[in-house]
């Protein structure tokens, strides 16, 4: 969805539910399930406060099963006009590496979307905080069964690292 700057009206522009975003991903498997957003302008400056839920699927990082995860955000963003001399250097003050910029007098509050969603994708996903991962002798799942096989042995090579790390206080 792309808007005009200059056409939201003095009291702000109010965006509620999913429907003004059929497509707000390039990933067509997320989903966009819920949105409230607030789009106030002070003169040439855009403000875009708000909330959106979206659900992502994902591989687990330790069991590598999938899952689906539910991405709550805040939405909390500043949109200004790209300076007309980009040529010239000049240094980025404190405000500036808290705001984004537009073009031409128009915002996509669909990348805005696909951003927020996406800083808030943890790093390693897990699909529970528990998860026991794979057996790394068989490969099983340990959520699913109890693995028996035993523990392979250490490679002697790292036993006098291991007894370094005996003798250090803890």
């Amino acid at each position: 969805m792309l808007i005009r700057v200059a056409d939201i009206p003095e009291e702000g522009l109010q965006i509620e539910g999913v429907e003004a975003f059929p497509h707000p991903f390039r990933d067509s498997t997320w989903k966009l399930e819920e949105l409230s957003l607030l789009a106030d302008r002070e003169e040439d400056i855009l403000l875009v406060r708000g909330r959106l839920t979206a659900t992502i699927p994902q591989l687990c990082g330790r069991c590598l099963e999938p899952y689906s995860l539910t991405i709550r955000s805040e939405v909390d963003a500043k949109f200004v006009p790209r300076p007309a001399g980009r040529g010239e250097e000049h240094e980025l003050g404190g405000d500036d590496l808290e705001s984004d910029v537009y073009d031409n007098g128009v915002v996509d509050l669909d990348a805005l979307i696909e951003t927020e969603t996406s800083l808030e994708v943890p790093m390693k996903p897990l699909c529970r905080p528990d998860c026991r991962g794979l057996c790394p002798v068989c490969g099983g799942n340990r959520n699913v069964t109890a693995c028996s096989c035993e523990e392979q042995a250490t490679d002697p090579r790292w036993a006098p690292l291991k007894a370094w790390a005996a003798r250090q206080p803890r």
